[in-house]
């Protein structure tokens, strides 16, 4: 099963200047908490360079086409989770220099991210990636001295239906099982295990977790299995929701406590930059469980939002809204040579999305650093 639809480029829309439409507005009550989903972690400025040929070579000078800046690290997944209408709340540490004071400006008044659990620290400047996007990959080079935790996010996790983690191999994180304990969901993935030991029992906040979402290569090493759908299913014995990425095979989850199973394939794409993809992908299985869709639905929503990403450069840059995702819905209904099932499977959009303002692609302004106001 495919969908076709036509090339898009074009930087996306910064998150609450653009129409935001509230996933979990039937949902919600009085008694709620505020923040519908609190994460931390450290804030990057990313550089990215655009338009380059090839690798650059040793020796010699590159030049690229185009070049955009935007918060990184953490700030991916919490732009893509604020752009799908969920109330964000992030505990970052941010230096006190122009990309400190730039990347705080660009999530709290740009995105609409709840940032009073932040903090600006004295004197730590702001760790910088640079990014060059070539051929579909990405190479990056980073810079910078490890975050100083804000001690709210130690102490005073907020009330939140939900809190995105990532876990790392060998460490526990006090913030996750106090959340937990609190009766916040907790969403988690996992980054590369460089000791190589790929032991679940290294994964101590993995039982603090209602869903885990490894890609495949994680899921088996850390299962000892070589079938990415077994390695879901071994995985639910340990979670009550496994959800393994695919790449280009699209995703499949397990719900253990029901026995439920979905895969969903992936939407085809022309991907320029696969930075956040991971992160909108988890953003979107967020907003879509919250949102008490079903599992397939979910699946699919996910994958749809990582495959609009890929098509842009950048990480937060790339992370789409519902601008966005009902251009798309209306372009490939008018697209010929869809089959009825493909079309059949992202039907659950006409329930949600508004008609589009305008047409698809969305051009909107790169952000950047350094352009003054009119005097």
């Amino acid at each position: 099963m495919s969908i076709r639809h036509s090339t898009h480029h074009g930087p996306p829309a910064t998150g609450h200047h653009a129409y935001c439409l509230d996933p979990l507005a039937r949902l919600r009550t009085p008694a709620d908490p505020l923040c519908d989903v609190y994460l931390t972690g450290t804030v990057f400025l990313d550089i990215i360079f655009t338009g380059l040929d090839s690798a650059p070579v040793r020796g010699t000078e590159s030049w690229a086409r185009g070049m955009g800046s935007s918060p990184g690290g953490v700030a991916n997944m919490a732009t893509a989770l604020a752009r799908l209408g969920l109330r964000t709340s992030l505990a970052a540490a941010f230096g006190d220099d122009h990309y400190g004071d730039y990347c705080r400006d660009a999530l709290e008044q740009g995105e609409g991210i709840d940032l009073a659990r932040s903090r600006t620290v004295p004197g730590w400047h702001s760790p910088v990636t640079v990014s060059m996007a070539y051929e579909g990959e990405r190479t990056m080079i980073s810079h910078g001295h490890e975050a100083p935790l804000p001690e709210s996010a130690l102490r005073r996790p907020p009330s939140a239906r939900a809190a995105v983690a990532s876990l790392t191999p060998g460490r526990r994180d006090e913030w996750i099982g106090q959340c937990a304990r609190a009766g916040t969901r907790i969403f988690a993935d996992v980054g590369w295990d460089e000791t190589g030991r790929w032991d679940p029992a290294d994964l101590a906040d993995l039982e603090h977790c209602e869903a885990f979402l490894p890609n495949a290569e994680e899921a088996m090493r850390y299962t000892r299995t070589r079938c990415p759908l077994a390695a879901a299913h071994a995985l639910a014995d340990r979670v009550p929701m496994a959800v393994v990425t695919l790449g280009s095979e699209g995703a499949y989850a397990v719900d253990g406590s029901t026995g439920e199973s979905a895969q969903v394939p992936a939407i085809a794409v022309e991907a320029l930059d696969p930075t956040g993809a991971g992160d909108v992908f988890v953003a979107g299985f967020v907003a879509g469980t919250l949102a008490e869709w079903p599992l397939a639905d979910r699946l699919a929503f996910a994958g749809l939002t990582a495959a609009l990403s890929v098509q842009e450069f950048g990480g937060s840059l790339s992370a789409p809204g519902w601008l966005e995702i009902a251009a798309w819905w209306q372009q490939v209904q008018s697209l010929g040579g869809q089959t009825t099932a493909a079309l059949r499977r992202y039907a659950f959009l006409d329930q949600l999305l508004p008609a589009p303002a305008r047409p698809w692609p969305l051009r909107r302004a790169v952000p950047t650093i350094g352009f003054r106001s009119p005097a």
